[in-house]
């Protein structure tokens, strides 16, 4: 079966307008997970990520991608939450993160609250241009 490829320079709805392409390309998350650093650190959902590594507490490293970026030059968010055995409904995050040794197809996170500690909830977004 042959592929096809579909060509547009703008995507249009029935009610809700058009956007322009690049938009879609450009402003669409390259990768995302959300995953948790208790105990066995381990992958509850995402995209582009191939594996996670527990380096040590409260760090990641790496978080490998499927699809490789075009530059370590990315941007990504990280969002930690929760001692262990927090849930997700408790809201009491007094943590900082951060990411880190980032390459073109893997990086790292770092979860802090007054020391390097594990969190339950972690979830991280990157944003950039696929290879």
């Amino acid at each position: 079966m042959a592929l096809g490829k579909i060509k547009a320079d703008t995507l249009e709805h029935s009610t809700a307008g058009t956007v322009d392409t690049q938009y879609v390309v450009n402003g669409s998350a390259k990768a995302w997970i959300n995953f948790t650093g208790v105990s066995t650190t381990a992958i509850r959902d995402s995209f582009n990520i191939s594996s996670i590594t527990d380096e040590n507490t409260g760090k990641t490293y790496p978080i490998a991608m499927t699809s490789a970026m075009a530059n370590d030059d990315y941007a990504g968010s990280y969002y930690q939450m929760g001692a262990p055995g927090t849930s997700r409904t408790d809201f009491n995050n007094n943590y900082v993160g951060g990411l880190g040794d980032k390459t073109t197809t893997q990086f790292g996170t770092v979860s802090y609250a007054g020391a390097v500690i594990d969190s339950g909830v972690n979830d991280v977004i990157i944003m950039g241009d696929l290879a």
